[in-house]
């Protein structure tokens, strides 16, 4: 006679635990995927919002560009910009470094160099005027509404206007000159590097860049010959 013999019980707690855990990484390496998403967006969102403020700053000023019109031109909405950019002056700094880093001044350096003052001069210059040239439109609604935002005036403060006195002083080297002269030098140097020497020269008067380069050489040459006073 034949009889059947019951299967040995298989308890299912560890496969049931195996199971458990595999979902609980699934469910961790989910999450951590979209966590990853997630802040991409933000960063992608976060730049646009950037480039478009920057864009705005070029062709309208800052005075002019409007939370409105930045997320409308993002694609967000205002509050969006907000949760990005709190207040003006976290959006100027962004902006400004953006901006920097595209579109970067001459590095003095190289011009330190140049023994020769005039031939430092004459070639700062040369390089100045061209990176004026460059970034023209920005410049001009960046330092004309300096005069009526603070945020903006204080930025500058930072970083435009150390960088230019770096570099008059700079220029200023090797000029054989009293105190007297030298402090007509010191004003005529930075005359000569100012953006809006460039512009009265080259775009108001119609001047080469050579012929613009020359006029403020000649402008540094006639500050220091004359004798110091007494």
């Amino acid at each position: 006679m034949l009889t059947e013999h019951a299967a040995p019980y298989t308890y299912p707690i560890p496969v049931s635990i195996s199971f458990g855990i595999v979902f609980i990484e699934m469910t961790e390496n989910k999450r951590k995927y979209e966590m990853k998403k997630r802040a991409e967006r933000q960063r992608q969102t976060r730049r646009q919002i950037v480039e478009v403020t920057v864009e705005l700053h070029r062709t309208i000023g800052p005075a002019n560009t409007t939370v409105s019109e930045i997320a409308k031109r993002a694609g967000v909405n205002r509050l969006t910009v907000y949760n990005h950019f709190p207040d003006m002056t976290d959006l100027l700094k962004a902006c400004s470094r953006s901006w920097t880093e595209r579109h970067p001044a001459p590095d003095p350096t190289p011009w330190a160099r140049i023994g020769d003052p005039q031939e430092r001069l004459g070639t700062a210059l040369t390089e100045l005027y061209g990176f004026y040239a460059r970034t023209e439109p920005m410049r001009a609604n960046v330092l004309r509404d300096a005069e009526t935002m603070p945020e903006l005036a204080a930025l500058l403060e930072g970083s435009v206007v150390p960088y230019l006195g770096a570099v008059r002083d700079l220029l200023a080297g090797g000029w054989k000159v009293g105190d007297y002269r030298r402090k007509r030098l010191l004003a005529t140097i930075k005359l000569a590097i100012d953006f809006h020497t460039w512009r009265s020269l080259e775009r108001e008067s119609g001047l080469s860049r050579e012929e613009a380069v020359e006029i403020m050489l000649e402008a540094v040459r006639s500050a220091v010959s004359r004798p110091d006073a007494p």
